[in-house]
């Protein structure tokens, strides 16, 4: 067989179920060879796109996504889906095609030293010079790709090297078990729980894992410890929990920071520096234990007392099995924050005016979303008013991004999502700006029969930066633009376009669309005018009150 049809098999040994991207003439006896595979492939528009519809794959499935470019620009557009994989914890697997190695005539056309350019945003880059080296090269791949933390990684299969004759077998994986943590740092973490007045938990992103979210709600219902989460710790434990005292989605000045100053002890499961800071370690503070599946990356603002390192759902397990609850344990603190917080967020949720504000959008949102209903963020203003205001109930039913945080990755995310939970329901909520960086795979969507709903957030302008640009006390400058016909541009697609005509209107089309199969794009005006006086004056100074 020819090389590419092992490489093809390899693929096919690990589980590989879709390939998305786009093939070029370098790519073609791997094209022909998948035509022959279980393995669909899945051609969108750009391959930015499904380099984010690779890592999503990964995201939920726990498994590497795959994506497939051919040589040059095709590749080049994977780089910023590989550092959306690589900072965001998704395992993702990038193919990319290249001239032939041994014999070329067409001199430097197209080529770039892909694998070089992939080193910093991949934690494994290799060029095939070999078919016989297909199997190894592949198995390492999907190895490192999985390992904890997950992220992207690369392989180049040159054009000549596809072609080669070959009689190598695959490889499988070998079963392999996390190591679980050291039993001295498990007991030093409970005695400093059970000793701290005010203790308090905090879940990140790592702990959107396979057994974490069932061993951190078993965690809790054992301690009765309140909790916060992360931006991408949403869900792991339900927001709407009696105990959940809401999600750190600004720096410092929101309500839940009262409670992080209130706590003596934070039980940090899951978070590491490269999402923003939930919170500021200072010399001298808050003690913290970290618990994660590798070291803590020591930073100015986090360098914590006690690691628990091994497996996140094993060390929660045990921790949850040794500690007892202590008479001293004092949360009052923490119950009149979590109040204060939804008393101001009530006011805002039943504003009628028109463009809709965040806060109310969010509300109506909420209102339409079925408990294990999938909502997927693309990058922008609204995305700080979701992590505050939304409840996730499962797992992964929120997708943000708060490591990368790219424009662009909302729609792609939100198609992936449909594809590997067909029977849930998807939305995506882009901003105008966002939207329009791959509003292509549009075609993509309709052209698969995706049920999804994007719901498109317009107010002409880069809102966050505007947000940021008015705080910081300047002129609104370089950052507006002219959008167009949304409704048409959906229709022109194929999908079905709407437009909101008041506040009142917003709910109703929501529920239509969720409930009709296909795709359906909405038209939203959003009013960001109120951001800086609510985010950045009334609930800091509410907040500072407490």
């Amino acid at each position: 067989m020819k090389s590419s049809d092992l490489f093809v098999r390899a693929l096919e040994a690990e589980g590989v179920e879709y390939i998305f991207g786009i093939p070029g003439e370098e790519n073609l006896d791997l094209l022909d060879s998948l035509s022959r595979s279980t393995i669909r492939l899945i051609l969108t528009r750009h391959e930015q796109a499904a380099g984010f519809m690779a890592a999503t794959y990964g995201r939920l499935t726990g498994k590497p996504g795959v994506c497939l470019s051919t040589l040059g620009p095709g590749a080049t557009n994977f780089v910023t889906a590989a550092a959306y994989a690589q900072l965001g914890a998704m395992p993702m697997l990038m193919i990319t095609g290249q001239k032939p190695i041994k014999t070329s005539k067409q001199g430097h056309f197209q080529i770039i030293d892909t694998v070089d350019m992939m080193k910093p945003l991949t934690k494994f880059t290799k060029q095939i010079v070999a078919g016989d080296n297909i199997p190894s090269r592949v198995r390492e791949a999907f190895r490192l790709a999985e390992e904890e933390r997950p992220g992207a990684v690369h392989l180049e299969l040159p054009e000549d090297i596809a072609k080669e004759p070959t009689k190598t077998p695959v490889m499988h994986a070998s079963r392999v078990r996390r190591p679980a943590a050291d039993e001295k740092s498990i007991r030093l973490a409970v005695d400093l729980i059970e000793k701290a007045k005010c203790p308090l938990l905090l879940v990140g992103a790592g702990a959107n894992r396979r057994l974490c979210s069932k061993m951190l709600r078993r965690f809790v219902h054992q301690t009765g410890l309140p909790f916060f989460t992360t931006q991408m710790g949403k869900g792991v434990i339900d927001d709407s929990h009696e105990l959940c005292l809401g999600t750190a989605a600004l720096s410092s000045g929101d309500f839940v920071h009262r409670a992080i100053d209130a706590a003596d002890l934070i039980i940090n499961v899951g978070h590491d520096v490269v999402e923003k800071p939930p919170f500021f370690m200072t010399p001298g503070g808050v003690k913290v234990i970290h618990v994660n599946f590798t070291t803590a990356e020591v930073d100015p603002v986090y360098f914590p007392h006690v690691e628990v390192v091994g497996d996140i759902a094993h060390s929660v397990w045990r921790m949850g099995n040794d500690i007892r609850p202590q008479e001293h344990w004092e949360f009052k603190r923490f119950r009149e924050v979590k109040a204060a917080q939804e008393k101001n967020q009530a006011q805002h949720t039943a504003d009628d005016r028109f463009p809709v504000t965040p806060a109310r959008l969010v509300a109506e949102v909420q209102a339409i979303m079925p408990p294990d209903g999938m909502l997927s963020l693309d990058n922008g203003m609204y995305k700080i008013w979701f992590a505050r205001n939304f409840n996730a109930h499962e797992p992964n039913t929120l997708l943000l991004d708060n490591a990368l945080a790219s424009m662009g990755a909302g729609l792609p995310a939100a198609m992936a999502a449909e594809i590997v939970h067909p029977k849930r329901f998807v939305m995506a909520v882009c901003g105008d700006g966002g939207f329009l960086m791959n509003e292509q795979e549009l075609e993509t969507a309709v052209r698969l029969k995706l049920d999804l709903v994007v719901l498109i957030l317009n107010d002409s302008g880069y809102g966050m930066i505007k947000w940021k640009q008015q705080a910081d006390g300047m002129t609104n400058y370089g950052l507006d633009f002219t959008n167009p016909d949304f409704v048409k541009l959906a229709e022109a697609y194929g999908a079905r376009g709407h437009r909101v005509e008041s506040t009142a209107a917003l709910r109703p089309l929501l529920e239509k669309c969720r409930d009709t199969p296909g795709v359906d794009v909405i038209d939203c005006p959003v009013d960001y005018s109120v951001n800086v006086p609510l985010l950045n004056e009334e609930i800091k100074k509410l907040a500072a009150a407490l």
